[in-house]
Parts: structure tokens; sequence; C-alpha cells
């Protein structure tokens, strides 16, 4: 059984930053890449950034793009994680973000979600 565990959302003023967490257990054998979505009230989720497993290609959205930073964990280790530095954040990036892991064989798996907020 594989679980997410996401950590580091919080508040925030605009121009700040944060570092988001996430830690894939239960499974590492086939990953093939892990990414973080967000989530406003009353729309619907959206792409933020992700990162292939083997290789550590990055892809982002435009509205992160040199601003939000993906990264990944050794591989080689025991436990898989993904993190996302969030620099010079804005009011509008205040969402829900989740943690989101593909397989192979077509599995995917979702975090439960951290809150982050950029407020004055």
């Amino acid at each position: 059984q594989v679980q997410l565990e996401e950590s580091g959302g919080g508040l925030v003023q605009p121009g700040g930053s944060l570092r988001l967490s996430c830690a894939a257990s239960g499974r590492t054998a086939g990953t093939i890449a892990m990414g973080w979505y967000r989530q406003l009230p009353g729309k619907e989720r959206e792409f933020v950034a992700t990162i292939r497993w083997s290789g550590g290609s990055t892809y982002y959205a435009d509205s992160v793009k040199d601003r939000f930073t993906i990264s990944r964990s050794n591989p080689r280790n025991p436990k898989n994680t993904v993190y996302l530095q969030m620099n010079s954040l804005k009011p509008e990036d205040t969402a829900v973000y989740y943690c989101k892991v593909d397989y192979h064989q077509g599995s995917t798996y979702w975090g439960q979600g951290t809150q982050v907020t950029v407020s004055s």
C-alpha cells in the first residue's frame, strides 16, 4: 500500500518562500514520476510541476516557472521523496497543494494535500 506524506505548507507573506516535501512509503520500484498539483476552492486541480524519476527531467506550469523548483531524493534511497521549493510567492499561489506519484502499469497515488496561504 502506497502512502504519501506531505509537509511544509503554511502561511507566508507575499515575496516569501516555502519548501514542500512529499515522501512516498510502501513502494519505490517502478516509479515513473512524482509531482505537485494545486487546487483553489471551487476550481479544478491544476498542474504545478513534475520530475521524472529516471533522469530527473523537470516540467513546470508557466505560472510558476522561474519561481518554483522541483527536486527529488536520490533514487537509491529506501523512500522516494519529492520537494518543491517555492520562492517569490504571490497571493495567487494560495491553494491546497497535492503530491502525486505515477508508477508503471498506470498506478497513480495522491497525497492528502497541504495548505499554502500567501497573505500579508
